[in-house]
């Protein structure tokens, strides 16, 4: 047990968990702000094993990211950079900004090494968001993922009008855009995985991606699908079938659970509604990975996310056909130096194996 797990997350669970996250993004902020702080979050992450991974055209410094909904305002990005992660996804960024459900939304059930949130995109829009973005100088190599969404009022038959405005906004500053059409906690929005909406959507983002990249005379962007893991394997089928007709780079796999089945935690908190994230998450999220896998020979690289907390739990990922990491329950139980020690200890796993 570190430091943190000792002392400071018993410290910051007398904060409510919305309170302790923002928090947390005030002192990242402040600390990427100055030399000081900088040095600080370098030396928190210790020695960080490069090992690139060159996937969607893009060079990853190494396979860990931080998930969307972390840095919901672009804000702090290269101070996770700088403690070590090689890709941070932002938003998830809407449109307009938006407050999101009413407060308590977030809940910690440390017995499972989980938490439940139904957030529901808070956000300030893609205007502060792409602000944020043009003004970020990056202090280290890092990939820049951008969660894209739709406002919580617009109907389903106009979400794809949403998607492209955020893409439209966000576009020249991110490496890649993620299309998040699975979070539990905005109405109606896991249907547009069904393939009446999906079709059109894909269709529009793709055109769109084309006529931006030749507006701004760059590459297209990488364009990924963030899914759901429950999902049936036939809703599934359809949505990868989608993807690879319609040219989607990758999946991301996967978001928020609305099962509740196995739970350690005793109690109302277990039934609170929204997205279960964290250790509870792993196993389905590696069965969805490994489908997805075997099911595209490989054709769409996946970004593994739901569950992971150490490097086993990396490892786990890697092997059922993720080729790259995404972590968010994990950083809040296990702390700053997350990045750094998971990454040693999967170099050091790997070489065990060798």
């Amino acid at each position: 047990m570190n430091l943190y797990q000792s002392a400071l997350f018993p410290f910051l669970q007398r904060f409510d968990a919305e309170q302790a996250h923002n928090l947390t993004l005030s002192l990242l902020q402040l600390a990427q702000g100055t030399a000081v702080g900088r040095w600080l979050l370098r030396s928190i992450a210790g020695d960080v094993p490069r090992q690139e991974v060159r996937l969607f055209g893009l060079t990853f410094p190494n396979i860990l990211g931080v998930a969307a909904g972390f840095d919901k305002e672009a804000a702090v990005a290269n101070g996770l950079a700088l403690l070590g992660f090689g890709h941070v996804e932002v938003g998830t960024v809407t449109p307009w900004p938006q407050a999101g459900n009413p407060r308590p939304r977030i809940f910690r059930l440390p017995g499972d090494r989980a938490v439940i949130n139904r957030m529901g995109f808070p956000n300030e829009g893609m205007v502060r968001a792409a602000v944020r973005m043009r003004k970020m100088d990056r202090l280290q190599p890092f990939v820049l993922g951008v969660s894209l969404g739709k406002q919580k009022e617009t109907p389903l038959a106009q979400a794809a009008d949403d998607y492209v405005a955020v893409m439209r906004a966000v576009y020249p500053y991110a490496d890649y855009l993620a299309v998040n059409i699975s979070s539990p906690n905005t109405p109606g929005l896991r249907e547009l995985q069904g393939s009446r909406y999906l079709e059109e959507l894909l269709d529009r983002l793709l055109e769109e991606n084309h006529n931006e990249a030749l507006r701004h005379q760059l590459r297209p962007r990488p364009l990924l699908l963030k899914i759901a893991p429950d999902l049936t394997w036939t809703e599934l089928d359809e949505i990868l079938a989608a993807a690879i007709e319609n040219g989607v780079s990758g999946m991301i796999a996967t978001n928020t659970t609305t099962a509740r089945g196995g739970l350690r935690s005793t109690g109302a908190i277990k039934e609170e509604s929204g997205g279960l994230s964290g250790a509870p998450l792993a196993a389905r999220s590696n069965e969805v990975i490994r489908y997805i896998h075997r099911h595209t020979e490989g054709k769409l690289p996946i970004i593994g996310v739901g569950g992971v907390l150490d490097a086993r739990d990396a490892q786990a990922k890697l092997d059922a056909g993720a080729s790259l990491i995404q972590v968010y329950t994990g950083f809040v139980y296990q702390g700053p130096g997350m990045a750094g020690r998971l990454l040693r200890e999967l170099k050091n796993l790997r070489s065990a194996h060798d």
